[in-house]
């Protein structure tokens, strides 16, 4: 059967990227998307497709405009399109869903997602002392603005110290370890192990913003070049967010394409689109070692498109840290020993802030059409691993119309949220721990803890030869003393 003329296709993806030394020679924010648009233009074969454009998506980034949407709008000439900025908290996958959606729908015809940042800019600019301009629209909003519907941490995680995303993760990390049985040893191997493969994909990336290769010895050994940020994770299992990397994909109807001249050959079909967005902190998860979240979404996107997990090509799964690789791969059950990027992930390839998603499905997109028509599958997370979405892409149309379903009542009847106890005194038992680091050396202990009862608290520590053992020793299930101001010791 012919798909429908509504058929969303992806046509045009492309990416812009920097590197100056002189801040003042560098593109700001809005420039450098507005160049990957350009690009994205090219990469489809029409720029008539950038006056058409009825709706612009952006992820927020560090940048202050308002509404940049609209200034990407104006400059390619389609000053009446709605815009839309998506705060963070939300996932970056669900504006380009969104967008195949509307345009399913009839609501939109050409769609613009795009975004991306300028941190090494404004880094060197910083250091240099150089003051920048950047664009000020003045007083403007845009069409719509989405927003997180809650918080993505407890008071409780806070007020123990719990503040950088990357102490989350961790913890995340260490209650995976746990459950795999794996020696702090061995867990150090395997991590680096992992991203090594991710380096070497980098390597050959032409977008990647760091290509030279990296040893799984240099990634799981800490030093000056590698400072300790949160046990176990070091500077290089974390994003690299000081790039300057912007993305550009346009989407439109299959009939829009047609009626431009678009080569076949260009046309990349989005299959299915799911994501949860069930906001639950982590200490209050019952499992710290799995996620109900990316199993249910994952399978209800591959189940949608008429895909097994075995059968997918090219795969990249949001890479900000390792456990969040690490988590999807276990709840989609993929093949040990797969290759889970197509871009070398975010320590390697780059990960502008909150526009990861964007960067890797327009490498996606590349690597598709080189492909042998094995459908690929994008993930995006949010928050302290809170928000899991996915995206299956084909270079064949669907089979079934696209669809794009939200599962997070499904997560919330499989996910119970575990009681807490902001003041025990007595036992509890570590399920998950970090030691945070300032300046390469220890600092705080944080631990998510069980106690008597279904009850849960986050408990601390600053003593330095607890910290030293807990980086030296497994203490996820172990038993320690903890007091009511929250403060914890061996017990």
């Amino acid at each position: 059967m012919s798909p429908s003329p509504r058929t969303p296709v992806l046509v045009g993806a492309a990416v812009a990227d920097q590197r100056c030394d002189d801040p003042r020679e560098a593109l700001e924010p809005i420039a450098l998307m507005i160049a990957a648009c350009e690009a994205a233009a090219r990469d489809a074969g029409s720029r008539a497709l950038l006056a058409r454009i009825d709706r612009v998506a952006v992820p927020r980034g560090f940048w202050l405009y308002p509404d940049p949407g609209r200034i990407v709008a104006e400059h390619f000439g389609a000053a009446g399109a709605t815009t839309l900025v998506a705060e963070f908290g939300v996932l970056q996958q669900t504006l380009l869903a969104d967008a195949c959606r509307a345009i399913a729908a009839g609501e939109s015809d050409v769609a613009l997602v795009t975004g991306g940042d300028a941190k090494y800019r404004s880094l060197r600019a910083e250091r240099a002392g150089v003051t920048l301009a950047d664009t000020v629209q003045g007083d403007v909003r845009p069409s719509q603005v989405w927003r997180p519907h809650d918080v993505l941490w407890s008071e409780l995680e806070w007020a123990r110290g719990l503040r950088m995303p990357v102490g989350y993760y961790a913890l995340l990390e260490s209650a995976l370890r746990h459950a795999e049985g794996l020696s702090l040893e061995a867990h150090a191997r395997e991590l680096g192990r992992l991203y090594a493969d991710f380096s070497a994909v980098a390597v050959g990336n032409p977008h990647a913003w760091r290509r030279e290769p990296t040893s799984a010895e240099a990634i799981a050994t800490p030093g000056a070049a590698n400072p300790m940020l949160a046990f176990p994770y070091a500077k290089l299992h974390t994003s690299s967010w000081n790039v300057d990397q912007a993305a550009g994909l346009i989407l439109c109807s299959l009939e829009r394409a047609r009626a431009l001249g678009i080569p076949d050959e260009r046309l990349v079909f989005p299959l299915a689109a799911s994501e949860s967005n069930h906001m639950l902190p982590v200490c209050q998860r019952d499992s710290l070692a799995h996620s109900e979240a990316a199993r249910i979404a994952g399978q209800r996107a591959l189940t949608h498109a008429g895909v097994e997990a075995r059968a997918l090509g090219p795969v990249d799964l949001y890479s900000c840290f390792p456990v969040a690789v690490r988590l999807v791969a276990e709840a989609l059950e993929l093949d040990p020993g797969r290759r889970l990027t197509v871009t070398g992930g975010m320590p390697f390839a780059g990960g502008p802030v909150n526009n990861y998603a964007l960067q890797a499905t327009a490498r996606m997109v590349e690597v598709l059409r080189e492909g042998d028509g094995a459908p690929g599958l994008v993930s995006s997370v949010s928050g302290m691993f809170t928000k899991q979405g996915f995206g299956l892409w084909a270079t064949e149309p669907p089979a079934r119309p696209f669809a794009f379903e939200d599962v997070s009542d499904a997560v919330a009847m499989a996910s119970p949220a575990r009681p807490l106890d902001a003041e025990p005194d007595g036992e509890a038992r570590i399920v998950g721990y970090t030691v945070l680091h300032e300046q390469g050396a220890p600092a705080r202990a944080i631990a998510v803890c069980d106690l008597e009862g279904d009850a849960r608290t986050v408990a601390f520590s600053t003593d330095a030869a607890l910290m030293a053992a807990m980086m030296r020793e497994e203490f996820c299930g172990r038993v320690v003393r903890v007091s009511a101001d929250g403060a914890f010791q061996s017990s």
